[in-house]
């Protein structure tokens, strides 16, 4: 169970639609001191996390900004973040299917 967490808390850092990790998950898991890493792996993990949470800073920044979260494309500013917002959503999307 615990390794099948930590995989499903790595595909949900990168972005992989079929993990079954929400936010929710990860907060509970974090409040009962739950260990993301095994044998050298939490590094790894944590950049992930250390990623996903700056593009998530920069989109705060662009609502703050333009009022919204819809990063047009193309967004030579910041392709990553409209890449990254892309992303997002179709994992959201897949996700909400099932």
């Amino acid at each position: 169970w615990v390794s099948t967490q930590r995989q499903s808390y790595k595909n949900y850092l990168k972005g992989d639609s079929s993990s079954k990790m929400t936010e929710s998950r990860i907060k509970l898991l974090d409040e009962v001191g739950f260990d993301w890493g095994c044998c050298g792996t939490s590094k790894g993990a944590m950049k992930l996390h250390d990623k996903w949470h700056q593009k998530y800073e920069e989109l705060e920044s662009f609502v703050q900004e333009f009022g919204h979260a819809r990063v047009p494309q193309p967004f030579p500013q910041n392709q990553p973040l409209r890449n990254w917002v892309n992303t997002q959503r179709q994992s959201f999307k897949k996700f909400s299917k099932g």
